[in-house]
């Protein structure tokens, strides 16, 4: 029976495989964004998040069971003081996958692949809406605009006689 053997096996053997995910998972906790193939990059987020949500909890055991994926001192301690100080409040969902489109050599679907916290474009606030765009709404700008620029023109006028004097 093939009960739970639903997961992309990526064209390589089961070490190879768990190589290149400790390798890749190494390089986005390093780097926090990575640009790879969507079948790696949704290989690999079924393979950190359990791996981030353990760096939660900063103990012992926690810190040598992600050692025994990643294989990299210096990547265990990055993730265990700094970006769990990030996710610590975050509930899951630690990664996002946004497709780039079309290798050119083989037309592989390619995509980007990063921490959530760690884009910085996104976590931007958003500035606030304009109103609805209608023709009588652009009579109102231009009027007000209107306004503003004769006020504005005094103010100039006095910078030009103060120079003047």
């Amino acid at each position: 029976m093939r009960h739970n053997k639903k997961f992309n096996h990526l064209g390589r053997t089961s070490s190879h495989r768990k190589a290149m995910l400790a390798n890749m998972a190494c390089s986005l906790i390093k780097h926090k964004r990575i640009a790879t193939t969507t079948a790696k990059a949704k290989a690999l987020r079924v393979y950190i998040e359990p791996l981030l949500t353990k760096s939660k909890d900063d103990n012992t055991h926690s810190r040598r069971i992600v050692f025994s994926y990643l294989q990299n001192k210096e990547v265990v301690t990055e993730l265990f003081r700094d970006i769990a100080q990030k996710i610590a409040t975050r509930p899951g969902g630690y990664t996002r996958i946004l497709k780039t489109g079309f290798r050119l050599g083989d037309a592989a679907e390619m995509c980007i692949i990063e921490l959530v916290d760690y884009n910085e474009n996104l976590l931007k606030t958003k500035e606030a809406k304009k109103t609805s765009r209608t023709r009588r709404a652009g009579k109102k700008v231009a009027a007000s605009a209107a306004e503003v620029a004769p006020a504005a023109a005094p103010a100039a006028e006095t910078k030009e006689e103060a120079a003047a004097e």
